[in-house]
């Protein structure tokens, strides 16, 4: 057989413990070594970008723009939807060599979109869409026709392997007939398996605020290009905190959907049951248009099947009224509180001290903008998170990956045995949902195992114990949840979105030890499926962002946003970061 194998002989995959195990991909993109020199560059190639003077005028129209202020300038005819795209692929040239937040820029692709876009503006017929000329990023485990969709993953980069996508996923399809320029893919850790944002197709990410912390993951690279204004809005994929734990450190809006009310089929499933994506925004606003594009059923995905139905109807902005929380009442689900001396009886990181102190000082805008919030030790104690830890998902999780494969992989593979052939490794055993040798589903990958044909997933439409393993359990934690928010008679919850404060990466890479954080505690939402927003609440004393999360029932997305809509509203907490060009600026600490 061929040999495939590269990329330092490509001993390790997938996880960020697997990642670590490579000390290229590791430190690729890390200021000040050599190796961010040997990293891939898939950026730009070409464009010509505004004139110097053109594009100083627009940066301060352009700099923090929403969708609603961007539709005003093109109806004023003061840019055309090319100029605005070379703006934003200009900032990209100039920052992400720093930040690293973009794997790949199809800078031809959006260039052409643009032109075509402009072209037909000077028709009197033409019609937009919500997101017309709006550019935008999408995370880079989610299908985009003739792109490569790395999910973060070298096995998936393989010169002559590589992952194309031979169509769109549904929700890249919606973005695009709404009218959305698709700038570019966002880094991410091996198929989303790390709270941080190392990848070993791309190497590190940087937090925008300070490049030498973390953006958290694994929807590090979306946050951390939306901060940025690398581009208006983006997409991120969430299986535990994904996307509400990046947002939170860096002061954008992350919005996780109720399970089923966005399809995730085309993207490149952790694990699917508990997979899910949705919008990443600077303001509320536009993540309520991004989501009212990006909603719909799915015969690709089951759990879409009668949302329609369920949910609360789009455009998600009619929602979104300035007194949404007055008379409002919110609890603060009492494990989420636990600190490092309570003993940690609902698992997970505590909570530390100076993030207790930034979401206590977070609520007096809550309560100022009319809301009540209830601290009850008896409201979601840890005892909650056993009953959400009986839906199982693990026997399912090779399904999804083999669901993806097949309907979306490229020509040389569709199956995990045709994948093992081809490459000369099988897939990683947390994503083929098996027990690796060394134990667990999410240690190291099987460069070394001989490409066997791996054993064949359980598949949850035909396993005689679905009930028992998954659809039961989560019906008894959704149930839980509804009944505490019964009982207290609450709208939603409240919570900190992270657990800590973002982490000082280069001193971890440099002197010791990695934390591998920030963490967060809110996986529990996913199991479960209920909708749930992180947003801006504050800067903690070294000028890194804090976020808020909310929750709400399910079905009830249009309700969540209004009130983080509200609480944006009377707050206006977002601040965005000063960047540096060049890794000699980098902050000592």
């Amino acid at each position: 057989m061929t040999r495939r194998l590269n990329r330092r002989e490509f001993v390790s995959t997938a996880s960020a413990g697997a990642a670590a195990a490579l000390s290229l991909p590791l430190l690729a993109g890390l200021p000040g070594t050599a190796a961010a020199e040997d990293a891939p560059s898939r950026l730009l190639d070409g464009p010509v970008f505004p004139s110097a003077h053109v594009a100083d005028a627009m940066d301060a129209d352009l700099m923090e723009v929403s969708v609603a202020g961007l539709h005003k300038l093109y109806d004023a005819k003061r840019y055309s939807v090319t100029q605005v795209t070379k703006w934003y692929l200009a900032r990209i040239a100039k920052y992400n060599p720093v930040y690293r937040a973009l794997i790949h820029v199809d800078s031809a692709g959006a260039l052409a979109t643009a032109a075509a876009q402009d072209a037909a503006a000077r028709s009197s017929s033409n019609k937009r869409g919500a997101l017309w000329g709006v550019p935008i990023v999408i995370k880079c485990n989610t299908s985009i026709k003739g792109l490569v969709t790395s999910a973060g993953f070298y096995g998936y980069t393989v010169p002559g392997l590589e992952l194309i996508a031979p169509k769109d996923a549904l929700v890249v399809a919606k973005l695009r007939a709404a009218g959305a320029i698709i700038l570019a893919q966002t880094n991410m850790p091996d198929f989303a398996g790390s709270d941080t944002n190392f990848s070993t197709a791309y190497g590190r990410t940087g937090n925008a605020y300070n490049v030498r912390f973390s953006p958290g993951g694994s929807s590090g690279g979306t946050v951390t290009a939306v901060t940025a204004n690398l581009c208006v809005l983006g997409t991120g994929t969430d299986t535990a905190n994904s996307i509400r734990m990046p947002a939170a450190t860096s002061a954008v809006v992350g919005f996780l959907p109720t399970r089923g009310l966005v399809s995730i089929a085309g993207i490149n499933p952790l694990d699917w049951l508990r997979d899910n994506t949705g919008p990443i925004a600077r303001n509320v606003n536009d993540a309520a248009i991004a989501l009212g594009v990006m909603a719909g059923e799915d015969p690709l995905d089951f759990r879409t099947k009668g949302s329609g139905a369920l949910a609360q109807a789009a455009p998600y902005t009619n929602y979104l009224k300035p007194d949404a929380l007055k008379g409002k009442r919110f609890g603060v689900p009492a494990f989420m509180m636990e600190m490092a001396t309570a003993g940690g009886g609902g698992g997970g990181t505590p909570l530390l001290p100076e993030t207790r102190d930034m979401f206590m000082k977070a609520l007096d805008g809550l309560r100022a903008a009319g809301a009540t919030v209830l601290f009850d030790d008896a409201l979601l104690p840890s005892s909650f998170n056993d009953v959400v830890r009986l839906v199982g998902t693990g026997p399912y999780r090779g399904e999804g990956t083999e669901n993806f494969l097949r309907d979306f992989g490229p020509a040389a593979y569709h199956t995990f045995a045709e994948y093992a052939l081809a490459v000369g490794t099988q897939l990683p055993a947390n994503v083929r949902g098996v027990t690796d040798a060394a134990g667990g589903r999410g240690g190291r990958g099987d460069a070394a195992a001989a490409p066997a044909a791996p054993p064949a997933p359980k598949h949850i439409e035909t396993d005689p114990d679905a009930d028992k393993t998954f659809f039961a359990p989560q019906r008894a934690a959704q149930a839980a949840y509804d009944a505490a928010l019964d009982k207290f008679t609450l709208d939603g919850l409240v919570y900190p979105a992270i657990q800590m404060p973002p982490n000082d990466e280069i001193a971890e890479l440099t002197v010791g030890p990695r934390g591998g954080g920030p963490h967060s505690k809110t996986g529990w939402v996913n199991s479960i499926g209920v909708p749930a927003v992180s947003m801006p609440a504050g800067f903690y004393a070294n000028g890194l962002p804090f976020g808020l999360e909310f929750s709400a029932r399910r079905w009830r997305d249009g309700d969540l946003l209004a009130w983080a809509n509200a609480y944006e509203s009377a707050t206006h907490l977002r601040q965005p970061p000063t960047l540096i060009s060049s890794i000699k600026e980098m902050p000592a600490k």
